[in-house]
């Protein structure tokens, strides 16, 4: 299923663990440069979806489109270079480098060669890439971080500096995992703000968020997941007023 330029379209994708089925013919299609949300109870089957368009997983069944093209079955670093890309739940950086460093690895998914590969890019300070990550870093207000060790910094700081690290790679579509967990307020609304701007460029969003007030400050749009299977689809606040999504979030007895 899919709708009118769609950049992502999965179409009854299925996946199974050990034998119990975590993702059942789920269908639903993300618009070129819109921001969808989606959102449902622990366990629902998000980062499995997620796991699944990026590659990590594949599908038992069914098919997933991404510009056109069936991807089903192209490689985790293949989907990078085609234009997907995403920030994961648990922050993974490394450690032991620097910031900007982080981010310059996150930009050898764009590599056209040997060169751009063994390029030294310690030693090039006016190399595109490194004046990329310093441009990106200053959008978020993060410039002053350029030079810290990353194992050194707050867990908010490490947060968006993984969120800058994905952008980087060029995506037409960037995937987050619960971006704003761990943000304090001010915080959250400069993400929102690089969102907007991301946005603004004609970057597609898709967002695993439990945070509500953040999603519908985003997204246009909602797909809601309980047990893996698609039970409502459309804007936040009509989705909100399903019974069987109340039904999922607060049980049966409080839907009404």
């Amino acid at each position: 299923m899919s709708v009118p330029d769609s950049l992502l379209a999965l179409d009854r994708v299925c996946t199974s663990f050990g034998g119990l089925q975590v993702i059942g013919e789920l269908s639903f299609s993300v618009a070129r440069g819109q921001a969808v949300g989606l959102i449902g109870p622990n366990g629902a089957g998000k980062t499995t979806v997620f796991n699944m368009v990026s590659g990590v997983l594949r599908p038992d069944s069914g098919t997933i489109v991404f510009d056109g093209q069936d991807v089903t079955s192209v490689p985790s670093r293949r989907r990078i270079a085609r234009g997907i890309a995403r920030s994961f739940q648990n922050v993974r950086l490394m450690q032991h480098l620097t910031v900007w460093e982080n981010l310059l690895v996150g930009q050898h998914v764009r590599a056209t060669g040997l060169f751009d590969l063994l390029t030294p890019f310690r030693c090039l300070s006016n190399h595109r890439w490194r004046k990329e990550a310093v441009a990106a870093l200053s959008e978020m207000d993060l410039a002053g971080y350029a030079d810290a060790m990353v194992g050194e910094l707050p867990y908010g700081i490490r947060k968006r500096i993984d969120l800058v690290r994905a952008t980087l790679a060029g995506a037409s579509l960037l995937m987050l995992d619960e971006p704003a967990a761990g943000l304090n307020p001010v915080e959250t609304q400069a993400l929102t703000s690089h969102l907007e701007l991301l946005r603004a460029r004609g970057v597609t969003l898709l967002i695993v968020e439990h945070d509500m007030h953040f999603v519908d400050r985003i997204c246009d749009h909602v797909v809601v997941l309980n047990f893996g299977e698609k039970i409502a689809e459309g804007p936040l606040s009509i989705v909100q007023r399903d019974t069987v999504v109340r039904a999922a979030y607060l049980g049966s007895e409080h839907a009404a």
